[in-house]
């Protein structure tokens, strides 16, 4: 049996222009991200500033416009100015988010540093859990303020005469969750990041600014959380933030490939909630999403509950990724870009060994993770103008989801480069899918590439020793008179390229 879908794709159902930050990552000070993955002094492949080269290549191959740091759960805990200066007269710190130390041998210019040799930029949190006003203020002059006072005097005297320049600020990291230090409601929380992000802005009126949202879509405040913080925060942030991780706990695959539905869901919800409060406050503003952390997590948990607490650097939250896990970030994928018209922003968590697609040994060699390759796929071929496919499948129900569409795909088209790009996703666990796509109004494009992430187990991981999981261009499609047909193999995610022949031109 072959499962059918069809789908309809016109130049003119545009959702947005992709926003490049979409495919955006996060850095936090949590287990081996910073130490002993983009920095590792004394390794062969770092360079003068302890940054791993190795691990710079895999980075700028995945084309990462933006990076958020320092946290996530640290940043409440986290005095930015034990990061700065000499590094001898730096404190070692109790580092509660996470029980382990923290040295504060990497910190916000080392961070600026490593982004600038990426080729990203900075998405900087302060702390609103055990700080505030004072802190964010003082930071933003210190990473901003071109000269002439005390903060940024002090980073000249620290080696950098120029501003860092830092355009997107987040304000506090899931202040709605009880794990957090510093805890807040929400009316405590927007009260006080309404009054950090006006001082904020008066010091540097050109940055953005990201309101936090609800953790994730099963806590007891979601979505009242972002629509009461919005009444304080609405005029004077930019974003607000979602959060939202997966797991396959209970080995229900066809459920598990199924979540990006929960994650439709969250956007819709939260989006609705963003222009209920401007309707309320007849507001001329719309308030974008930044889903600045996402990602598969739930493979390390037992092996984390292990882990001797006030170490260095331990292996924390190492989720070794399997191939049914990539089916899922790329599904998670199309998801966003669907949304590209209000979420701008988004931050796939983390970048390297926490929950992240490329993982390294301490002093030994990288590899790259499962995830890394739709990562990848999306943010090198998914620049452009999102559009919105119509798209009729055949369905399936899982224990968690009812009329579940085999086939998840959404399209981008690259004007400038003539070129248009389809990412498709055949979640059956049993049948090839036979997709039938109308492209008409792309006259005279033909294929020039059908890359596939297949494996016949599902289980299938990636290491040090080998890539068991990884793409190969050898994908069934064709184009002929405005109709693309593709043959998609079993669970499988694929990456159909296609561009204006220039002989027909």
């Amino acid at each position: 049996m072959t499962l059918k879908a069809k789908m309809t794709l016109e130049k003119d159902f545009a959702i947005s222009e992709v926003d490049p930050r979409i495919y955006g990552s996060f850095i936090e000070h949590l287990g081996r991200a910073v130490y002993g993955g983009i920095y590792e002094p004394g390794h062969p492949e770092a360079d003068e500033s302890g940054f791993r080269k190795d691990v710079a290549k895999l980075i700028t191959d995945l084309q990462v416009p933006i990076v958020r740091y320092p946290g996530g759960n640290f940043v409440s805990g986290y005095n930015w100015e034990d990061g700065v200066g000499p590094k001898e007269e730096r404190p070692r710190r109790l580092e509660l988010a996470w029980r382990t130390i923290e040295t504060n041998q990497f910190g916000t210019n080392e961070f600026v540093d490593w982004a600038r040799s990426v080729n990203a930029q900075v998405m900087m949190a302060v702390n609103l859990g055990t700080r505030g006003i004072d802190e964010a203020r003082s930071l933003l002059e210190y990473c901003n303020h071109p000269g002439g006072t005390y903060w940024s005097d002090l980073r000249k005297k620290h080696g950098y005469e120029q501003p860092h320049a830092i355009k997107t600020w987040c304000l506090g990291n899931e202040m709605d969750g009880p794990w957090q230090i510093g805890h807040k409601t929400a009316d405590e929380y927007g009260r006080l990041a309404l009054e950090t992000g006006k001082a904020m802005k008066w010091v540097d009126p050109t940055i953005e600014l990201v309101s936090c949202g609800s953790s994730n879509t099963g806590m007891p405040t979601f979505p009242q959380y972002e629509a009461i913080s919005l009444e304080h925060t609405y005029e004077v942030v930019d974003y607000v933030s979602l959060h939202q991780y997966y797991g396959n706990r209970s080995g229900d695959t066809a459920s598990f490939l199924a979540y990006s539905m929960d994650l439709d869901h969250f956007i819709k919800t939260i989006k609705s909630t963003c222009d209920y409060i401007k309707a309320k406050k007849r507001s001329k503003k719309t308030i974008n999403l930044s889903f600045d952390e996402w990602n598969v997590w739930f493979h390390s948990n037992e092996a984390d509950k292990q882990i001797e607490p006030w170490s260095i650097a331990p292996p924390q939250l190492e989720d070794i990724y399997t191939f049914e896990d990539a089916l899922l970030v790329g599904s998670m994928l199309i998801t966003l870009l669907k949304h590209a018209d209000r979420v701008k922003i988004a931050c796939l968590a983390q970048l390297v060994n926490v929950i992240a697609p490329i993982m390294t040994v301490n002093g030994g060699g990288s590899w790259k993770q499962t995830i890394y390759y739709p990562y990848m796929h999306a943010s090198v071929y998914g620049r452009g103008i999102a559009l919105q496919p119509v798209i009729s499948s055949d369905k399936y129900d899982s224990k968690e989801f009812t009329d579940v569409p085999y086939l998840d795909s959404v399209a981008v088209h690259n004007p400038e480069r003539e070129e248009l790009t389809v990412f498709a996703l055949n979640r059956s666990l049993e049948e090839t899918l036979s997709l039938a796509c109308d492209m008409r109004s792309f006259t005279n494009y033909a294929i020039i590439e059908h890359i596939v992430l297949e494996n016949e187990n599902l289980k299938a991981v990636n290491s040090i020793a080998g890539q068991n999981v990884k793409p190969h261009s050898d994908g069934h499609s064709s184009v002929q008179d405005g109709l693309l047909e593709a043959r998609l193999a079993k669970h499988s995610w694929h990456v159909i390229r296609l561009g204006k022949s220039k002989s027909m031109q």
